[in-house]
Protein backbone atom coordinates (compact mmCIF):
# COMPACT_ATOMS: atom_id res chain seq x y z
CA UNK A 1 0.00 0.00 0.00
CA UNK A 2 1.37 3.64 -0.87
CA UNK A 3 1.49 6.42 1.72
CA UNK A 4 -1.02 8.39 0.32
CA UNK A 5 -3.37 5.06 0.41
CA UNK A 6 -2.47 5.04 4.20
CA UNK A 7 -2.82 8.43 4.89
CA UNK A 8 -5.81 8.50 3.24
CA UNK A 9 -7.36 5.55 5.50
CA UNK A 10 -6.07 6.76 8.34
CA UNK A 11 -7.13 10.34 8.08
CA UNK A 12 -10.52 9.64 7.34
CA UNK A 13 -11.13 6.31 8.57
CA UNK A 14 -11.81 4.75 5.30
CA UNK A 15 -11.93 0.93 4.50
CA UNK A 16 -11.56 -1.43 1.73
CA UNK A 17 -9.87 -4.68 0.37
CA UNK A 18 -5.88 -3.29 1.10
CA UNK A 19 -4.14 -5.27 3.16
CA UNK A 20 -5.02 -3.66 7.11
CA UNK A 21 -2.91 -1.49 8.41
CA UNK A 22 -1.56 -3.35 11.21
CA UNK A 23 0.47 -5.25 8.57
CA UNK A 24 2.10 -2.58 6.83
CA UNK A 25 5.82 -1.74 8.04
CA UNK A 26 6.48 0.95 10.59
CA UNK A 27 8.04 3.26 8.70
CA UNK A 28 5.48 3.43 6.21
CA UNK A 29 2.47 4.02 9.31
CA UNK A 30 5.13 6.73 11.08
CA UNK A 31 5.42 8.37 7.38
CA UNK A 32 1.77 8.20 6.91
CA UNK A 33 0.91 9.73 10.34
CA UNK A 34 3.18 12.32 9.94
CA UNK A 35 1.90 13.11 7.04
CA UNK A 36 -1.85 13.14 8.09
CA UNK A 37 -0.95 15.73 11.22
CA UNK A 38 1.34 17.87 8.84
CA UNK A 39 -1.51 18.41 6.40
CA UNK A 40 -3.98 19.06 9.47
CA UNK A 41 -1.45 21.97 10.43
CA UNK A 42 -1.43 23.39 7.08
CA UNK A 43 -3.11 26.55 6.89
CA UNK A 44 -1.72 27.78 3.04
CA UNK A 45 -0.09 24.60 0.59
CA UNK A 46 1.01 26.31 -3.22
CA UNK A 47 2.15 23.85 -5.76
CA UNK A 48 3.70 24.96 -8.98
CA UNK A 49 2.16 28.93 -9.18
CA UNK A 50 3.01 30.39 -12.11
CA UNK A 51 1.92 34.13 -13.07
CA UNK A 52 3.09 36.62 -15.82
CA UNK A 53 1.49 40.18 -16.25
CA UNK A 54 2.65 40.82 -19.94
CA UNK A 55 0.05 39.35 -22.32
CA UNK A 56 2.92 37.54 -24.38
CA UNK A 57 3.23 33.97 -22.84
CA UNK A 58 7.25 34.19 -23.56
CA UNK A 59 7.51 37.37 -20.93
CA UNK A 60 9.56 36.34 -17.91
CA UNK A 61 7.44 34.87 -15.25
CA UNK A 62 6.94 37.16 -12.12
CA UNK A 63 6.17 33.76 -10.22
CA UNK A 64 8.21 30.50 -11.79
CA UNK A 65 6.58 27.25 -10.70
CA UNK A 66 6.76 28.31 -6.57
CA UNK A 67 5.84 26.49 -3.98
CA UNK A 68 4.90 27.24 -0.70
CA UNK A 69 3.84 25.86 2.45
CA UNK A 70 2.71 27.71 5.60
CA UNK A 71 1.44 26.11 8.94
CA UNK A 72 -0.63 27.38 12.04
CA UNK A 73 1.60 29.02 14.47
CA UNK A 74 4.03 29.80 12.19
CA UNK A 75 5.88 33.14 10.92
CA UNK A 76 7.14 33.47 7.12
CA UNK A 77 9.12 36.17 6.23
CA UNK A 78 9.56 37.05 2.17
CA UNK A 79 12.76 39.00 1.07
CA UNK A 80 13.72 39.82 -1.98
CA UNK A 81 15.02 42.86 -4.37
CA UNK A 82 12.62 45.13 -5.12
CA UNK A 83 10.72 44.12 -7.74
CA UNK A 84 11.11 40.76 -7.58
CA UNK A 85 7.18 39.87 -6.68
CA UNK A 86 6.81 39.50 -3.46
CA UNK A 87 3.34 41.82 -3.30
CA UNK A 88 2.97 39.45 -6.77
CA UNK A 89 2.85 36.44 -4.39
CA UNK A 90 1.09 38.06 -1.55
CA UNK A 91 -1.99 39.02 -3.89
CA UNK A 92 -2.17 35.38 -5.27
CA UNK A 93 -1.85 33.51 -2.17
CA UNK A 94 -4.18 35.83 -0.87
CA UNK A 95 -7.20 35.47 -3.08
CA UNK A 96 -6.57 38.87 -4.56
CA UNK A 97 -5.24 37.72 -7.99
CA UNK A 98 -5.50 34.50 -9.96
CA UNK A 99 -2.46 32.25 -10.97
CA UNK A 100 -1.94 31.68 -14.33
CA UNK A 101 -1.07 28.05 -13.33
CA UNK A 102 -0.78 25.86 -9.95
CA UNK A 103 -2.96 24.66 -7.25
CA UNK A 104 -3.55 26.69 -4.37
CA UNK A 105 -5.22 25.00 -1.18
CA UNK A 106 -6.81 26.95 1.80
CA UNK A 107 -7.17 25.09 5.30
CA UNK A 108 -7.29 22.01 3.17
CA UNK A 109 -9.77 23.09 0.31
CA UNK A 110 -8.77 23.97 -3.55
CA UNK A 111 -9.66 27.46 -4.25
CA UNK A 112 -9.27 26.57 -8.33
CA UNK A 113 -13.24 27.03 -9.49
CA UNK A 114 -14.73 29.15 -6.62
CA UNK A 115 -16.73 31.94 -7.69
CA UNK A 116 -15.77 35.53 -6.91
CA UNK A 117 -18.30 35.25 -3.97
CA UNK A 118 -17.04 32.16 -2.30
CA UNK A 119 -13.39 33.63 -2.48
CA UNK A 120 -14.43 37.40 -0.89
CA UNK A 121 -16.55 35.54 2.15
CA UNK A 122 -13.47 33.47 2.31
CA UNK A 123 -11.13 36.30 2.45
CA UNK A 124 -13.46 38.14 5.20
CA UNK A 125 -13.72 35.47 7.61
CA UNK A 126 -10.20 33.64 7.33
CA UNK A 127 -7.74 36.09 6.48
CA UNK A 128 -6.48 39.28 7.61
CA UNK A 129 -4.73 41.60 5.43
CA UNK A 130 -2.11 44.42 5.99
CA UNK A 131 -1.44 46.95 2.69
CA UNK A 132 1.13 48.98 2.01
CA UNK A 133 -1.22 51.84 0.90
CA UNK A 134 -2.84 51.16 4.05
CA UNK A 135 -6.44 50.82 2.62
CA UNK A 136 -8.20 52.59 5.28
CA UNK A 137 -12.08 53.43 4.86
CA UNK A 138 -11.86 56.80 4.69
CA UNK A 139 -15.27 57.42 6.13
CA UNK A 140 -14.63 55.14 9.18
CA UNK A 141 -12.98 56.34 12.59
CA UNK A 142 -9.78 54.78 13.81
CA UNK A 143 -12.30 52.42 16.04
CA UNK A 144 -14.43 51.47 12.84
CA UNK A 145 -12.21 50.72 10.79
CA UNK A 146 -10.98 48.30 13.16
CA UNK A 147 -14.04 46.81 14.06
CA UNK A 148 -15.30 46.56 10.57
CA UNK A 149 -13.99 42.80 10.04
CA UNK A 150 -15.58 42.17 13.51
CA UNK A 151 -19.06 43.63 12.25
CA UNK A 152 -18.84 41.66 8.64
CA UNK A 153 -18.45 38.29 10.28
CA UNK A 154 -21.22 38.98 13.29
CA UNK A 155 -18.84 39.11 16.11
CA UNK A 156 -18.96 41.14 19.01
CA UNK A 157 -16.60 44.32 18.68
CA UNK A 158 -16.12 44.61 22.48
CA UNK A 159 -13.65 44.23 23.89
CA UNK A 160 -11.28 43.20 20.91
CA UNK A 161 -11.59 46.75 19.48
CA UNK A 162 -10.53 48.15 22.45
CA UNK A 163 -7.87 45.47 23.80
CA UNK A 164 -6.13 46.35 19.86
CA UNK A 165 -6.70 49.98 20.45
CA UNK A 166 -4.45 49.86 23.95
CA UNK A 167 -2.21 47.46 22.22
CA UNK A 168 -1.03 49.28 19.25
CA UNK A 169 -1.51 52.63 20.96
CA UNK A 170 -3.96 54.20 19.28
CA UNK A 171 -6.49 54.80 22.17
CA UNK A 172 -6.24 58.49 22.10
CA UNK A 173 -7.05 58.44 18.18
CA UNK A 174 -9.54 56.37 18.24
CA UNK A 175 -12.58 58.28 17.52
CA UNK A 176 -10.43 60.27 14.88
CA UNK A 177 -10.90 59.64 10.50
CA UNK A 178 -7.95 58.37 8.68
CA UNK A 179 -6.84 61.97 7.39
CA UNK A 180 -6.84 62.77 11.39
CA UNK A 181 -3.77 60.85 12.04
CA UNK A 182 -0.43 59.97 11.41
CA UNK A 183 1.27 57.48 8.78
CA UNK A 184 2.32 55.26 11.63
CA UNK A 185 -1.16 55.56 13.36
CA UNK A 186 -2.30 54.70 9.28
CA UNK A 187 -0.14 51.60 9.65
CA UNK A 188 -1.21 50.52 13.33
CA UNK A 189 -4.64 50.84 12.53
CA UNK A 190 -4.47 48.58 9.67
CA UNK A 191 -2.67 46.10 11.59
CA UNK A 192 -5.04 46.23 14.24
CA UNK A 193 -7.68 45.69 11.60
CA UNK A 194 -6.01 42.75 10.23
CA UNK A 195 -5.80 41.02 13.80
CA UNK A 196 -9.28 41.72 14.83
CA UNK A 197 -11.13 38.61 13.72
CA UNK A 198 -8.44 36.33 14.68
CA UNK A 199 -7.82 35.30 10.86
CA UNK A 200 -6.34 31.64 10.52
CA UNK A 201 -3.72 33.38 8.02
CA UNK A 202 -2.38 36.95 8.19
CA UNK A 203 -0.86 38.17 4.76
CA UNK A 204 1.09 41.20 5.20
CA UNK A 205 3.10 43.49 2.91
CA UNK A 206 6.25 45.72 4.89
CA UNK A 207 4.05 45.76 7.92
CA UNK A 208 6.33 47.85 9.82
CA UNK A 209 7.80 50.00 7.27
CA UNK A 210 6.07 53.08 7.85
CA UNK A 211 7.01 52.94 11.42
CA UNK A 212 9.69 53.76 14.01
CA UNK A 213 12.28 51.72 16.38
CA UNK A 214 10.36 51.27 19.00
CA UNK A 215 6.42 51.13 17.79
CA UNK A 216 7.99 48.68 14.83
CA UNK A 217 8.85 46.39 18.39
CA UNK A 218 5.59 46.55 19.25
CA UNK A 219 3.99 45.64 16.30
CA UNK A 220 6.56 42.39 16.15
CA UNK A 221 5.76 41.31 19.67
CA UNK A 222 2.03 42.27 18.72
CA UNK A 223 2.50 39.79 15.74
CA UNK A 224 4.56 37.45 17.38
CA UNK A 225 1.84 36.91 20.48
CA UNK A 226 -1.06 36.65 17.91
CA UNK A 227 0.65 33.82 16.12
CA UNK A 228 1.65 31.81 19.23
CA UNK A 229 -1.40 32.49 20.81
CA UNK A 230 -4.25 32.15 18.39
CA UNK A 231 -2.14 29.34 16.29
CA UNK A 232 -2.79 31.81 13.29
CA UNK A 233 0.22 31.88 10.43
CA UNK A 234 1.79 35.13 9.58
CA UNK A 235 3.21 35.36 5.85
CA UNK A 236 4.93 38.91 4.82
CA UNK A 237 7.22 40.24 2.64
CA UNK A 238 9.39 42.70 4.72
CA UNK A 239 13.10 44.55 4.79
CA UNK A 240 12.93 44.63 8.43
CA UNK A 241 15.51 43.03 9.90
CA UNK A 242 13.91 42.91 13.45
CA UNK A 243 10.67 41.20 11.29
CA UNK A 244 13.17 38.88 9.59
CA UNK A 245 14.69 38.16 13.25
CA UNK A 246 11.22 36.72 14.51
CA UNK A 247 10.65 34.70 11.72
CA UNK A 248 10.24 31.39 11.83
CA UNK A 249 11.71 30.75 7.87
CA UNK A 250 12.88 33.19 5.80
CA UNK A 251 12.29 32.43 2.10
CA UNK A 252 13.98 34.74 -0.44
CA UNK A 253 12.22 35.60 -3.94
CA UNK A 254 14.32 35.07 -6.70
CA UNK A 255 13.61 34.92 -10.53
CA UNK A 256 10.21 33.65 -9.42
CA UNK A 257 10.92 30.98 -7.24
CA UNK A 258 11.65 30.81 -3.05
CA UNK A 259 14.88 29.73 -1.64
CA UNK A 260 15.19 29.00 2.17
CA UNK A 261 17.52 31.41 3.71
CA UNK A 262 19.95 29.91 6.30
CA UNK A 263 19.37 31.66 9.80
Amino acid sequence: MTTDALRTRMCDGTTGRARPAARASFAVLAAAAYACAMSENVVLSARGLVKRYAGDGAAPAVLDGLDLDIRRGEIVAVIGRSGSGKSTLLNVVGQMDKPDRGRIEVLGVDTAHWRDAEQTRFRRQRLGFVFQAYNLLPTLTVRENIALPLELNGLACEPRAGELLAALGLTAVAERYPDQVSGGEQQRTAIARALAHRPALVIADEPTGNLDADTGAEVVRLFERAVRDSATALLMATHSREMVGHADRVLALDHGRLQTVDA
